[in-house]
């Protein structure tokens, strides 16, 4: 027999057997048998408060049976939860992942509300920064109101980025309460201080028109008085041209 032939066998078949434990071995990390004891939810937030909280987040995955505390993490499906969270309509992104101590963490993004549009037509929702309707039925959030002749197509061509330029700045986002959407598109916009409308004509060169019209707040208004003018219009450039009561 040659024994140099076997020994050199049976160390293959060992030197195999060591590489098929040490995969498997390493195939199942520590983690995999940790428990999820703890369900971290994080809500990113944004300049305007939005519909969703932690607990909306929560009883979604208790309804559809994948709140993971309780399970081991190699049972954890954490791209299916991203999916599922995904999918529903107030969401725009979820990401979820688990961390090596056994808490699986979500983090969402959801979609914006950026105004409430409540139109001559009867038509109620809100609209999100992207322009798309978000559903009104039992949520609520204090925002700015849009009335007047609003059609879908005018929501989110318009009034969505309208909104969301006076989101943006803290001076207008203060002061503007609503929009008034009259037949023709142009836009009176009614401030939380002083009784007056002020008229931006059609919703182009906006940035100008409210520069003009803060500038004319700061160092007009102020010294006037706010009360003093029922219409103010900066429809033009270089022009402001205001309607005593």
């Amino acid at each position: 027999m040659n024994w140099k032939k076997i020994l050199l066998i049976a160390a293959d078949v060992v030197l195999g057997v060591y590489l098929v434990a040490a995969v498997t071995a390493f195939n199942k990390p520590e983690d995999a048998a940790l428990t999820c004891h703890e369900l971290r939810i994080s809500i990113m937030g944004d300049a305007v408060e939005g519909f969703l909280t932690t607990a909306d987040v929560e009883r979604m995955l208790k309804a559809d049976r994948l709140d993971p505390r309780g399970l081991a993490l190699g049972q954890i499906n954490t791209r299916q939860i991203e999916e599922h969270l995904q999918a529903k309509e107030l969401i725009e992104e979820a990401q979820c992942y688990t961390t090596q101590n056994g808490n699986v963490c979500i983090r969402i993004r959801q979609r914006t509300p950026v105004v409430r549009v409540m139109a001559q037509n009867g038509d109620d929702y809100y609209v999100d920064n992207h322009g798309k309707p978000l559903p009104r039925a039992g949520y609520s959030c204090n925002l700015m109101v849009a009335t007047g002749y609003i059609t879908p197509g005018y929501a989110e061509q318009r009034l969505a980025p309208m909104a969301n330029l006076i989101l943006k700045d803290e001076f207008w986002r203060s002061q503007v309460v609503q929009l008034n959407i009259l037949r023709d598109g142009s836009v009176e916009l009614v401030p939380r201080v002083g009784d007056h409308v002020a008229y931006l004509g059609q919703p182009t060169g906006l940035t100008r028109k409210l520069s003009r019209r803060r500038k004319f707040y700061l160092y007009g208004l102020s010294q006037a008085g706010w009360n003093k003018y029922s219409r103010i219009s900066v429809e033009f450039d270089n022009q402001i041209i205001c309607k005593r009561k």
